[in-house]
C-alpha cells in the first residue's frame, strides 16, 4: 500500500513503524518558489539499514533540526525481511547546514542504525559524476548520450569515450567514426578524448582501459559489443551500466534484429542493467518494450508498470522496426543514467534492485 502525505519540518515525532502491514511508503509535498526563497538549495539521501522502528523518525528529525524542509520521500521494507530502504530529497539552507556538517550528521544515523549504505548527494554544489563511455561501431545510444550531456540533461561529466572491436580499418565500413563523422566532430568540438582500440580474441585491451577509466565513478556501456572479463570488473570496482536489446535470449548472435523481424515477434524492447561477470543477468535498472500490434484501433498505456509503449504494426518495415528498437535501446539507457545520477538506485538481495 502507497501512502500520501506532505511532510514539513514539523514531521520529526510523525512515524514509528513497527510491524508494517505495507510494502512501501511515499512521502510527496511541492517544492517552494525559488525566488522566495533564494538561498534554499537541493538535497538528497538515501538510506539502507536493517529494519528497526523510528528510523524515519530519526532521519527526519535530522534534516528538521538544522532547518531543512522534506519535499518527498520513499520507504521500502520488503514484507518479511529485515532491511528497511529509503530515499528523501530535501531543502536546506548551505549557511545553517554546511556540507561537511551534513555528512557527520548522517554519518552519525548510520553508525546508530548500522547502515549498509548512507549516501547524500548536493546536485548544485557537488561535482557531477565522472563517466567514461565504451561503445562499439553502433552510434545511436553513444550519440544519445553526448547530446544529452550537451542538453544538460543528464547530469554527468564525460571524461572519454573508449571505442573497441575487432575489425581492421578504423575506417572501414563496419566501423565508420572517421575524422568527418558526426560523432568525431562532437568530440573534437567540445574536447573529449576518443581512444580507439582494435581487439583480438586473445586481447581485449583492457589493462589499457583501466588506466583510461581510472578517475572515473561509473562505466556506461553504450552497445559495447566486448565481454568485460570478471577480472576486469573486479579491478575497476565500481560500477558499470549496460544496455541491450530485449530481444535476448531467442535471438542470439549476428543480427537479432532481423531474426526477430523474420520471426514476427510481437515484443521488442531494451534493458539496462548493471555489468556483472554472468553474460546480461546484472541486476536490472530499467526495462523498456514496444507490443507489436496489428489493429490500427488498438492502443495500451502501462503507465503503472513503468512500461515504455509504442506502436509497431504489420506496415513496419525492417528499417523501422530497427529505428525503433534502437530508440527504446537510448531512452532506457539514459533514464538508467539518470535514475543512477539521482540515487534512485539501490541494490536488493543478490541479483535485484530497489529503484525509486
Amino acid at each position: 500500500m502507497t501512502l500520501l502525505r506532505r511532510v514539513s519540518s514539523s514531521l520529526p515525532p510523525v512515524v514509528q513503524f513497527a510491524n508494517r502491514p505495507f510494502h512501501s511508503l511515499k512521502l510527496t509535498g511541492e517544492s517552494p518558489d525559488s525566488s522566495t526563497f533564494p538561498t534554499l538549495t537541493h538535497g538528497i539521501h538515501v538510506f539502507h539499514s536493517p529494519d528497526e522502528v523510528g528510523i524515519v523518525a530519526k532521519l527526519s528529525e535530522c534534516i528538521a533540526s538544522r532547518g531543512g524542509n522534506i519535499l518527498g520521500a520513499d520507504v521500502f521494507v520488503p514484507e518479511n525481511k529485515n532491511v528497511f530502504y529509503s530515499r528523501s530529497e530535501f531543502i536546506f539552507d548551505p549557511v545553517l547546514w554546511p556540507r561537511e556538517q551534513m555528512d557527520e550528521d548522517f554519518s552519525k544515523l548510520s553508525k546508530m542504525f548500522k547502515a549498509m549504505r548512507s549516501v547524500v548527494r548536493v546536485p548544485d554544489r557537488d561535482p557531477k559524476y565522472k563517466i567514461a563511455v565504451l561503445a562499439s561501431k553502433q552510434n545511436h545510444c553513444l550519440a544519445d548520450l553526448l547530446h544529452g550531456w550537451q542538453d544538460r540533461r543528464l547530469p554527468v561529466d564525460i571524461t572519454c569515450v573508449i571505442s573497441a572491436c575487432n575489425h581492421l580499418n578504423i575506417y572501414d565500413s563496419n566501423h565508420d567514426r572517421g575524422p568527418n563523422t558526426h560523432v568525431i566532430r562532437f568530440l573534437e568540438r567540445h574536447g573529449i578524448p576518443y581512444h580507439y582500440l582494435r581487439t583480438t580474441k586473445e586481447n581485449k585491451r583492457e589493462e589499457e582501459i583501466l588506466q583510461l577509466v581510472q578517475n572515473t565513478d561509473f562505466l556506461v556501456l553504450a552497445r559495447y559489443m566486448q565481454l568485460l572479463s570478471g577480472n576486469f570488473l573486479r579491478s575497476y570496482g565500481k560500477d558499470v551500466i549496460n544496455i541491450h536489446h530485449g530481444l535476448l535470449p531467442s535471438f542470439k548472435g549476428g543480427n537479432p534484429s532481423k531474426q526477430a523481424f523474420d520471426a514476427g515477434v510481437k515484443l521488442i524492447g531494451a534493458t539496462s542493467h548493471f555489468v556483472t561477470e554472468e553474460l546480461d543477468e546484472g541486476p536490472i535498472i530499467e526495462q523498456m518494450v514496444i507490443i507489436i500490434l496489428f489493429l490500427h484501433c488498438f492502443k495500451l498505456n502501462l503507465h503503472l508498470t513503468r512500461l515504455k509503449v509504442e506502436r509497431v504494426s504489420h506496415r513496419d518495415n525492417m528499417r523501422s522496426f530497427i529505428q525503433k528498437s534502437e530508440d527504446l535501446e537510448k531512452q532506457c539507457l539514459a533514464k538508467a543514467i539518470k535514475s543512477y545520477c539521482e540515487l534512485r538506485v539501490l541494490p536488493y538481495e543478490v541479483n535485484k534492485t530497489v529503484v525509486f
